[in-house]
């Protein structure tokens, strides 16, 4: 279990931990101008190869994929540590995405290896915990490092715990049945699903340039989403299984926790801005003041993950902690500029509880209810439509509370940056709830003891 959560730990840190590091790291490149890039390859790169990772972990073994991923994940991390320059580190930066792209997955993947639905729930909570608590540590640890020692390290750094995390998972899940099956990887379907992706990426990333030019993506992006869509209605073997997108408990698992987690990093992003920017709170502060909010999502996340086996309704905690996070979204957008900063580390908090709640048990449900042969590839959609969401709802908040004004400008009146908020707030609200339909509308089948 310490492999897997070492092995989850790397990948989600490394989604958010160079960002706070960008101006330093562009300073001592000389290249300030393309430092966006670190991140943008690295998103680009680990969107695409999720689904790869999961097809392949049915076909090989989720023991040999999980290995292969760590692996190239540690070879890219010493690679953009050495890198000498922008374009060598942006490289690199690539390839440690095509790495991490299938840790988080295969992590969840090989757990339901290791124990029945039944027992899942607690030790998915582990995973829960981790995931989002790197997720947000993420930028503290970059901006110390950066500022304090050197940026290299925060690459370096991966290489001890890679290493580890191989090792352990290596020794523990070797002496798991070897579970493959004999399934066929539609290359076609494959190119066309990681062309559609990335371009995704790209275009959300706001590196796409003018509009004119994004328009343009968005248009070529769509094409290859409807090739793709077209290519799993023709393929004998589909890349992603039909079975899985006609699973009524898989499809709701993964929307409601798509949308749940979307709102919960959508929201650990702009409350940073929101500290800052508008009760003028320094960076250390700020963060200081997000700590509530990752220790009421690990407390959610146990609750719920630890009561699953032990109650026939295990949705109930879920459904009520979703129906508390929707309250508070919507009381931060209705009464957040009038609220002392207890109360508004209060909400977050309470926010925060009810999204880690749901976080275990859309999981295993959907593992539950999905046939194991196409395990690795279900876990792998989940975890793909997951990063697509979180994509989104970033995307879209930051367009919300940024617009096209400038520090300093008309655009950034502080009454104006206050109701910007109050938008991007019920827009959280807005996701919180469809987080909370869909899984109230998804059917609680009886946890499989085996």
């Amino acid at each position: 279990m310490i492999g897997l959560c070492l092995a989850m730990f790397l990948s989600a840190l490394d989604q958010t931990i160079v960002a706070t590091a960008l101006p330093t790291i562009g300073a001592e490149l000389g290249d300030f101008a393309d430092s966006p890039w670190i991140v943008t390859s690295y998103l680009i790169a680990s969107t695409v190869v999720t689904p790869l990772y999961g097809k392949l972990a049915d076909i090989h073994g989720t023991r040999v994929m999980l290995l292969v991923g760590i692996a190239v994940f540690v070879g890219g991390s010493v690679a953009c540590a050495l890198a000498p320059n922008m374009a060598l580190l942006v490289a690199a930066r690539g390839l440690q995405g095509a790495g991490g792209g299938g840790l988080i997955s295969l992590a969840q993947t090989a757990l339901a290896d290791m124990v029945t639905p039944l027992e899942r729930g607690r030790y998915q909570t582990y995973i829960s915990v981790v995931f989002v608590t790197s997720s947000v540590a993420g930028p503290a640890l970059g901006g110390f490092f950066a500022h304090y020692l050197h940026w290299s390290l925060i690459f370096w750094i991966n290489a001890p715990l890679g290493i580890l995390a191989f090792s352990i998972a290596n020794k523990t899940l070797k002496r798991l049945p070897l579970r493959t099956h004999p399934h066929r990887l539609d290359g076609l379907g494959a190119l066309l699903l990681g062309a559609a992706s990335g371009l995704l990426a790209y275009s959300l990333s706001g590196r796409g340039g003018a509009a004119a030019s994004s328009l343009a993506l968005l248009a070529l992006d769509a094409l290859f989403w409807a090739l793709f869509v077209w290519r799993l209605r023709r393929a004998e073997e589909p890349f992603i299984p039909l079975s899985l997108l006609q699973n009524a408990v898989a499809r709701d698992a993964t929307i409601s926790s798509a949308f749940g987690l979307g709102s919960f990093i959508g929201l650990s992003v702009v409350m940073p801005l929101y500290f800052e920017g508008v009760l003028g709170m320094s960076a250390d502060q700020s963060g200081t003041a997000l700590i509530p909010v990752m220790a009421g999502t690990v407390v959610g996340a146990t609750v719920s993950g630890r009561m699953m086996p032990h109650i026939a309704g295990y949705k109930l905690p879920a459904l009520a902690g979703l129906a508390i996070a929707a309250l508070s979204a919507a009381a931060l957008a209705g009464l957040a500029q009038s609220l002392a900063l207890p109360w508004l580390v209060a909400l977050l908090t309470a926010f925060s509880l009810g999204v880690g709640a749901m976080l275990p048990i859309c999981t295993v449900s959907m593992q539950n209810a999905v046939d194991p042969r196409h395990l690795g590839s279900a876990t792998a959609t989940m975890q793909f439509v997951r990063q697509i969401a979180c994509a989104l709802v970033v995307a879209a908040l930051g367009a919300l509370v940024t617009g096209s004004g400038e520090p300093g400008s008309q655009a950034f009146a502080l009454a104006d940056l206050v109701m910007r908020f109050r938008f991007a707030f019920a827009v959280v609200g807005v996701c919180t709830a469809m987080a909370l339909f869909f899984l109230a509308r998804m059917e609680a089948k009886p946890l499989r003891g085996k």
